[in-house]
């Protein structure tokens, strides 16, 4: 299993909730996707990030496939105008 990371700052904290529905939204549409979380930070601290995503896969072809979906495709550009910033780990469990 490949669990794939995402952290993300946003230019607009108020996009978090859209974005996560959105990126929630991908359960159950992709082939290897065991399961996708999407967590809005409460802190805000100058360490945290404003938005994560923690996505298990079955393996790295998994990953790969999920990587360039159509569903997932969607919703790349999104997030791309909401991000100031992004952070990835991609690593077997």
């Amino acid at each position: 299993m490949v669990r794939h990371i995402v952290m993300w700052n946003l230019r607009d904290r108020n996009d978090a909730p859209t974005l996560k529905t959105r990126l929630e939204a991908l359960n159950g549409k992709i082939p290897g996707l065991i399961q996708v979380q999407v967590g809005i930070d409460f802190l805000h601290s100058r360490q945290s990030a404003d938005l994560v995503l923690v996505a298990d896969l079955e393996s790295r072809e998994a990953l790969d496939i999920y990587q360039q979906h159509p569903e997932h495709q969607t919703v790349v550009p999104l997030v791309k105008v909401a991000a100031i910033s992004r952070s990835v780990v991609d690593f077997e469990v």
